[in-house]
């Protein structure tokens, strides 16, 4: 059996550039203070002769791992189910993958997960963290408090940490809704009914603050608690038939459950939007296009929240070009000032289909 080639050595690539040692490792970990003319000779070098940097060595020398870890504060039977999620994994990859830092995917099942992600974060085996899905009651964010690991935040995280401390993405949840409740009371639609997210998110707090800003004097009964999930959507609806058979819209607080709500109102014979205008929130596709009829939905770029987010922690280890560009924030492209959190809060937009 042939032998395997030996890798290229720092050494070796100093010797085929011509530059000493030191030179090259200040070219590969991407110090200053190298002329242009060297540096691309070193550059050239690695590339004919294939040399990878050992990262673990590198480490050593830069203190940086070059490793980001994503948590997601939900079972993988969620995180793999749901489309959101797949969306914003794919933002954040695209920025990192572009500044070369890999990607470490943790997901919490229960309290002893929070125990194994808080333990490996606290051993120094990434650079920063990227959290989403948070729960009001999550410990999550204490726990990355306390292993000192600078963190940005998917969603506005309900957990303050301390003045300036916290940085997050998000969109514009309850503007969102309130786009979504006015279009169908502009419809003259009399009884609008929500189905909210779980109520232990701000995201699904923060909807149903903007039904409420635009019916204040609403039926309570046209409430009706989801999950953000087709199963949630379908239970919620059937209550609200159940409670309120004049219902003639519902906003639901994500397509997943207006899609669940749709495949209720089909199977009870109301028409859609002639009986019963659907609103949704996501912009899901090809969800929201393929639904029965297609889906009227609140836009938010959700791929792009994943990037900013990422672009906004590497900004702060010093490795994003720029300030990240958003459609609107509480400070300037989300730059945090002096004892200030930097928040990024992107616009989200009504898309009209046939639903309503």
């Amino acid at each position: 059996m042939p032998q395997a080639a030996a890798r290229p050595t720092l050494e070796a690539v100093a010797a085929r550039a011509g530059v000493s040692r030191a030179t090259v490792s200040r070219v590969v970990n991407g110090d200053a203070g190298v002329r242009e003319a060297l540096a691309e000779k070193v550059r050239r070098a690695v590339r004919e002769l294939g040399y990878v940097p050992n990262r673990a060595a590198r480490s050593l020398v830069t203190r940086r791992h070059d490793a980001v870890a994503v948590v997601i504060a939900e079972p993988e039977t969620r995180v793999f189910a749901d489309p959101f999620f797949a969306r914003q994994l794919r933002g954040i990859s695209k920025e990192l993958t572009a500044r070369d830092v890999q990607l470490v995917l943790l997901l919490t099942e229960g309290r002893d997960d929070h125990e194994r992600v808080g333990r490996y974060l606290a051993g120094g085996h990434v650079d920063g963290a990227l959290v989403f899905s948070l729960h009001l009651d999550d410990p999550l964010p204490g726990i990355i408090h306390s292993a000192g690991l600078p963190t940005v935040f998917g969603g506005r995280p309900g957990w303050t940490g301390g003045a300036g401390s916290v940085r997050y993405v998000d969109c514009d949840n309850r503007g969102g809704a309130r786009q979504a409740v006015r279009h169908l009371t502009g419809l003259g639609r009399g009884r609008v009914a929500h189905i909210t997210g779980p109520l232990d998110q701000t995201s699904a707090v923060d909807r149903l603050d903007g039904y409420h800003d635009v019916v204040p004097e609403g039926d309570p009964r046209l409430v009706a608690e989801g999950d953000f999930t087709p199963a949630g959507g379908e239970r919620a609806m059937r209550v609200l038939l159940d409670q309120c058979p004049d219902v003639d819209a519902v906003f639901a607080a994500n397509d997943l459950s207006a899609a669940g709500a749709l495949r209720v109102l089909r199977e009870s014979g109301r028409r859609v939007p002639e009986d019963v205008a659907v609103v949704g929130f996501d912009d899901m596709l090809p969800l929201a296009e393929q639904a029965d009829p297609p889906l009227t939905t609140v836009r938010q770029d959700i791929e792009e929240m994943g990037r900013l987010m990422a672009a906004m922690l590497l900004r702060g280890q010093g490795q994003g070009q720029g300030q990240p560009q958003a459609g609107a924030s509480d400070t300037p492209g989300g730059a945090a000032t002096p004892g200030e959190a930097a928040r990024v809060v992107l616009p989200t937009a009504l898309v009209r289909r046939e639903s309503a």
